[in-house]
């Protein structure tokens, strides 16, 4: 099962992105695909905190219902799956949030990378470098030409 990493989702959601084209192809061929693919239910609460921030966005902030009805869509795929914590989270998590160079906003990134290896993803799309702390998963960058 392929997963998807927040940036992912906001790229394919914000048309000003460089690569919006590029993200919007990939999530919608994930989600009219016959694969399975998921979403972490943090990337979730992640994305709609992002599009819909002014910090951000200024006045151009995604509103809250048209970002929900974004998700809302990737969420009716059939083949989508949202993934969470399981009965062996814990111990998945701890092993990788007690790592020396875990702290401030990659404790979230070791979040998701836990609740992916608990789920057996194959993969977890995204841009995001950080990942590379936790070797268990792999990760791709779905824009990179490698």
């Amino acid at each position: 099962m392929i997963a998807v990493d927040t940036n992912l989702l906001v790229y394919a959601h914000r048309r000003e992105s460089e690569v919006h084209g590029a993200a919007y192809d990939i999530v919608r061929g994930l989600a009219e695909g016959s694969r399975g693919w998921a979403i972490p239910w943090p990337c979730c609460f992640e994305f709609l905190s992002i599009v819909t921030n002014r910090r951000i966005w200024k006045e151009a902030a995604t509103s809250p219902e048209l970002a929900w009805q974004q998700l809302a869509v990737w969420i009716a795929s059939p083949v989508n799956h949202l993934i969470g914590e399981t009965d062996g989270f814990l111990e998945i998590l701890s092993g990788l949030v007690q790592r020396p160079q875990v702290r401030g906003a990659t404790v979230h990134d070791a979040r998701i990378a836990a609740i992916c290896h608990a789920h057996g993803t194959e993969v977890l799309l995204t841009r995001d470098r950080d990942f590379a702390l936790f070797p268990e998963l792999k990760t791709r960058n779905p824009f990179s030409q490698a």
